[in-house]
């Protein structure tokens, strides 16, 4: 007997030495290193109860927008890519205003006191009364408008699809300044959203640099390369950054598709740390950590003085993660399904889930307290409250 098992493993050993890889054995043409994984069953510690559900129009629309809703006062502004603008009761769910525009909108929700600001898909910028969404003026743009404008009362800022960067009257709409940067024959759908920090403004390109400009003249302040084309093909030479930028004290955090995730002093834009990582959907900051999510679905708690990685988890393989969001003691992401996972900050584990929409949650997503807002991408806001069970 024992004989029988030593010729049979024998005969096992030299069947996979026959083939290049234990691979063989199997249709190769039916592997894909790059597919989505499935969920696993975890140990639920933590409860995420709907407090209450709205729905927005078309939500994200088919144009692969990221329309992101806003938290100001205590009202939750969120857009829909066929122009329904609503006001919600942050603690409620109800409705304050509602409006229908006349446009499609590609870049939204901005803010500043009681303005809002939107990009239009057909390349306009709009300002709106944040009382009640009537509009204040609007003015056409050299392009696709994909992320919000922004403003501090005094210009509003604008980014456009084709690489322009455009400065604005507050009160009047009229344009003050562009500054054009090159964009690659090959880029991904999407922009950054400008940040304005004191006299400038920053904004992110699709070639990987930041670049901060005077917003008196739109003049070059400083720019930082936070990625380096590399490769023989277009695609190999996508750097995009299209995820949300990250502020704390005076530093800046970006990440980049294909690229790395980088943090910058913003008076002189010197870097502080980087690191590499492939990443669309940007990165947020919270409890000594910057939190940023690859693009084969790894999430990575960063210190934030760049030192070492706390944590990774790599649960959500290529599952087209959302910028990561921390809330109370947890970080949160949606993937492509619509599932909303809920990780430790300590450690990254797996705590909590839900499905707010089945078609997925490209949207940032807001918190506030123990309260989690998300925007699916066929309209749902959903607000959940987040609580460890007994």
């Amino acid at each position: 007997m024992k004989m029988f098992k030593l010729v049979f493993i024998v005969t096992i050993l030299a069947g996979v030495t026959a083939c290049e890889t234990v691979g063989g054995w199997f249709d190769e043409e039916d592997y894909d290193p790059t597919a989505p994984v499935e969920l696993a069953e975890f140990n639920e510690t933590v409860e995420l109860d709907k407090r209450w559900s709205r729905s927005v129009g078309n939500g994200q629309g088919k144009g692969l927008y990221r329309l992101n809703p806003l938290l100001a006062d205590g009202i939750i502004y969120a857009v829909s890519e066929d122009g329904e603008l609503a006001a919600f009761d942050a603690d409620s769910g109800r409705v304050r205003w509602d409006t229908e525009l006349d446009i499609a909108i590609s870049g939204g929700v901005g803010k500043f006191q009681d303005s809002l600001f939107l990009g239009g898909a057909d390349g306009l910028v709009l300002r709106l009364n944040a009382q009640d969404g009537s509009e204040v003026w609007r003015v056409p743009v050299s392009g696709e408008v994909l992320a919000a404008p922004q403003s501090n009362g005094e210009v509003v800022i604008a980014q456009a699809y084709d690489g322009k960067l455009m400065a604005f009257d507050f009160a009047t709409g009229e344009k003050l300044w562009t500054f054009a940067n090159d964009v690659p024959v090959l880029t991904l759908r999407g922009t950054s959203t400008p940040i304005i920090s004191n006299n400038i403004a920053i904004a992110a390109f699709a070639g990987g640099k930041v670049i901060a400009v005077s917003l008196d003249s739109g003049n070059v302040v400083w720019e930082a390369r936070v990625a380096i084309a590399q490769g023989r093909s277009e695609i190999e030479r996508i750097v995009d950054i299209d995820g949300t930028m990250a502020t704390q004290g005076a530093e800046l955090y970006v990440a980049s598709y294909q690229g790395r995730i980088v943090a910058i002093e913003m008076r002189a834009g010197r870097k502080l740390w980087q690191r590499n990582i492939s990443s669309v959907s940007g990165v947020s900051v919270g409890f000594g950590n910057v939190y940023a999510a690859d693009e084969d679905g790894t999430i990575s708690a960063f210190l934030r003085n760049g030192q070492s990685i706390r944590w990774q988890n790599i649960d959500l393989g290529y599952r087209e993660l959302s910028r990561p969001t921390p809330i109370s003691s947890y970080v949160a992401v949606a993937d492509f399904e619509g599932y909303l996972h809920l990780l430790s900050q300590v450690d990254g584990v797996m705590v909590g889930r839900a499905r707010p929409d089945g078609d997925g949650a490209r949207a940032d997503m807001i918190a506030k307290g123990n309260a989690l807002y998300v925007y699916g991408n066929s309209g749902d806001l959903i607000a959940y409250d987040i609580e460890a069970k007994d």
